[in-house]
């Protein structure tokens, strides 16, 4: 078991959660995007002080790996490599939407259902993916145009959660489906926990020197007039 310092900034809501043995001991939450940099290692040393626990003590730092927003995923990594240099611990990157599947599975507690985490990448669309309530990856992360038939292969076959920033863009587009069920969700560190256990338990360790964020489609700038 662990201690992990878990740091989530993909999207507009920014967090960190400290946990051990899989439990969270703190968590502090950022929704300013833009002031995730400014804030981000303050919450650290606040969490850590009053936890009591050295950076000494901590076993691995969890980071936010992606899809999410460029400036956001860029902090995030940023901060966890340079606290892995600092501290010389192991960094450990999870999934932006598995994690987000996990926090949504374990609100639900629905083992029969897919879960489709959802975060807007501007215009109609969306990163996703698709999961099962064991979190086995049904369908690949990918940047999805979206379409009003988009889902309906899974859709005629299973119950399917759609969740997340992305999610209220599906809606208004996608043709009606009994299995369609839209859920309320709140992003957080703290949903990384599980995956960041079991990925220090298996020594699931990324390269420091090289981890770079899952953007899943390359950085687009508007070319100047």
């Amino acid at each position: 078991m662990a201690i992990i310092l878990n740091i989530d900034t993909a999207t507009a809501t920014g967090s960190v959660a400290l946990s051990k043995d899989g439990v969270v001991l703190a968590m502090r939450e950022n929704t300013q995007e833009r002031d995730h940099a400014a804030v981000l290692t303050l919450f650290i040393q606040e969490m850590l002080r009053t936890q009591n626990i050295l950076p000494a003590q901590l076993d691995a730092i969890a980071v936010s790996a992606g899809p999410g927003s460029y400036t956001g995923l860029r902090v995030g990594v940023a901060t966890a490599k340079g606290l892995c240099y600092a501290w010389n611990k192991p960094l450990l990157g999870i999934s932006t939407l598995q994690m987000m599947a996990q926090g949504m599975i374990s609100a639900t507690q629905d083992t029969h259902a897919l879960y489709c985490p959802l975060l807007d990448a501007r215009r109609q669309e969306v990163y996703t993916a698709l999961y099962n309530a064991q979190l086995d990856e049904c369908m690949a992360p990918q940047a999805l145009i979206l379409t009003a038939d988009a889902f309906k292969e899974w859709l005629d076959k299973e119950k399917i959660y759609f969740f997340g920033d992305g999610s209220l863009k599906w809606q208004q587009l996608m043709l009606p489906h009994n299995n369609a069920v839209f859920a309320s969700y709140h992003i957080s560190a703290a949903h990384m926990i599980p995956l960041a256990e079991a990925a220090c338990q298996q020594q699931q360790f990324a390269d420091v020197a090289y981890f770079s964020p899952y953007y899943l489609k390359p950085f687009y700038t508007p070319a100047k007039g």
